[in-house]
């Protein structure tokens, strides 16, 4: 059997789909519909493959390497097209021709046509199927030795007899002919039909007129050849794609609860034993390993998953998610994400071109943008990554086995270290030492405070309640907020002084603006307080609680 020239007609203009959009270039099941075809052709082991386009030349950014493109000048009907494609077909070869909005052709069957027509030596072999509505088709007219005749159009009026109306077999408008044969033909073909256009179908005729047999090739499935004219026939050839690729993947070990309720695309791998729940969308380049669970209400589109990760109802784009991972409820990881061996990305998070390494979790209702975490670090609730300044983005790194407090804001570029805490509700502007506990009270990132040697005076203040003896309420100067006091310490904590407080912003500013003669109400307003907080405060600050003269406060 040698090895084909196949034609792929696609320069109509498909006005029905009512489309801006080319008809061919309408996706379905994650490719553009001409690529259908095309694929098909190339692995049925198609020595050429052309494609018949308008002079827009609309397609030749989605056919692909090693796929040649023709130009069908004026829209004049299939024989002009094919002819347009003469100049790339050598007289000696076999060409196969077929329609490009038939998208659900298989590589199978254009290796069997192939194969009958050269055991056949038949000049042209048509593609026929029975149909019981064969309404819109061209009908096939047989001869009294079962041969192919001709076939008879029925788009309009004229063309075909009552009696031909009511033949069910049909042209799928795929074909098979001897080179030599098909181009000295196309060159006989005339437009004397009601349509005015030049039919490939009359080919078959001028053949038997040279004295050359024309064999029919019945197909036995008739959903193989479903053209598409409209979006009603997209849907009904979208709806035969999606089962076939449901029927692949559970055939293959891939447990689909309910297809129905499944989008998955073309293309899209899954391994053995994993689970895809109802309402999820697997789109583009994805990937998913074994006995992993997808959804329910997952979409993932170019994504990769490892073996045995679970996403629950979340969103991911063009993200890495390694083996044993946790996504979601309601997560979002977009492209650039990298989610390291048995990392979480929990409810309500976000994370964008970052790196979460082995074992670390951010547990909930986070934003992660371009950073580096190390492994097993526990992100607390709110922890939030500023890596924009409204010009660039920075990133932020996190070390291992760090933990944030909830509502932590980390402001990119800084570095938290290996082992490092950082206190709840702060702004964290400052790089963090390794071990360290990192806090700012207030909003004031000036007013942050970095206790340096938290993490190893933490650790020896649980070993020493451990082994029953008194915690320290400061180790090697170090103090901890948490450890006991002088008194219940028998006193072993006087001798280290207590570290001086951090400035009050509060405070700082009341003075100032006492200073400046503000009224206790006055003040009250801008801090969002009440006026006794204000006079607790102004207690504090030593100042003078007396109201200004003719003040609202005097009366």
């Amino acid at each position: 059997m040698t090895a084909p020239v196949v034609v792929i007609l696609a320069a109509g203009q498909g006005t029905r789909m009512r489309s801006s959009v080319p008809k061919l270039l309408h996706p379905l099941c994650g490719r553009p519909i001409v690529q259908w075809p095309i694929a098909a052709a190339r692995e049925a082991g198609a020595a050429r493959i052309v494609v018949v386009d308008s002079p827009e030349r609309r397609l030749e950014s989605v056919t692909g390497d090693g796929v040649e493109l023709a130009i069908q000048q004026e829209p004049r009907g299939t024989a002009d097209a094919v002819k347009a494609a003469a100049g790339l077909i050598g007289a000696d070869q076999t060409v196969v021709v077929v329609n490009g909005d038939v998208p659900l052709v298989r590589p199978e069957t254009v290796h069997a046509l192939i194969e009958a027509h050269d055991k056949s030596h038949s000049a042209a072999t048509i593609v026929t199927v029975v149909l019981s509505d064969p309404s819109g088709y061209g009908r096939v007219i047989r001869a009294p030795d079962g041969t192919v005749e001709r076939v008879v159009e029925t788009k309009a009026g004229g063309d075909a007899t009552e009696h031909e109306h009511q033949i069910r077999e049909v042209n799928t408008g795929m074909f098979a002919f001897d080179g030599d044969a098909l181009l000295t033909a196309l060159e006989q073909v005339r437009a004397d039909n009601a349509q005015g256009e030049y039919y490939l179908p009359d080919v078959l005729p001028i053949l038997r007129a040279h004295e050359r047999t024309v064999d029919a090739f019945e197909l036995g499935d008739p959903e193989e050849l479903l053209q598409i004219n409209h979006r009603v026939q997209l849907a009904e050839v979208t709806a035969v794609a999606q089962r076939q690729i449901h029927e692949a993947h559970m055939l293959a070990g891939v447990t689909i609860v309910n297809p129905a309720a499944t989008v998955i695309d073309h293309g899209v791998q899954i391994g053995q034993d994993t689970v895809i729940a109802p309402f999820t969308s697997l789109r583009g380049t994805t990937r998913i390993g074994s006995e992993a669970t997808i959804g329910p209400g997952s979409t993932l589109i170019d994504a990769t998953v490892g073996d045995g990760s679970t996403l629950l109802h979340s969103y991911v784009t063009g993200a890495v998610v390694g083996e044993r991972v946790s996504v979601g409820p309601f997560a979002y990881l977009r492209p650039g994400t990298l989610m390291r061996e048995g990392s979480k990305a929990g409810t309500f998070v976000e994370i964008k071109n970052s790196d979460i390494g082995a074992g670390t979790k951010v547990p909930h209702l986070s934003y992660i943008g371009d950073a580096d975490i190390g492994e097993q670090t526990n992100l607390g609730a709110a922890t939030i990554t500023a890596n924009y300044d409204g010009y660039r983005k920075s990133r932020t790194r996190i070390g291992s086995r760090v933990k944030t407090a909830v509502d932590t804001t980390l402001v990119a570029p800084v570095t938290v270290g290996d082992g490092a805490f950082t206190a709840a509700g702060s702004v964290i502007g400052s790089d963090v030492p390794d071990g360290a506990l990192a806090g700012s009270p207030g909003v004031s990132r000036s007013a942050q405070r970095t206790v340096e040697g938290y993490a190893a005076a933490r650790a020896r203040r649980a070993e020493a309640e451990g082994a029953g003896g008194p915690a320290p309420a400061s180790v090697d100067g170090v103090h901890s907020p948490s450890v006991a006091g002088p008194d219940e310490a028998g006193g072993s904590a006087a001798a280290q002084p207590e570290p001086e407080p951090p400035p009050d912003p509060e405070l700082e500013q009341i003075r100032e603006w006492v200073a400046q003669g503000r009224t206790g109400a006055w003040i009250a307003y801008r801090l969002g307080v009440s006026v006794e907080r204000v006079r607790e405060r102004k207690a504090e600050a030593g100042v003078d609680q007396t109201p200004a003269a003719g003040s609202l406060e005097r009366g």
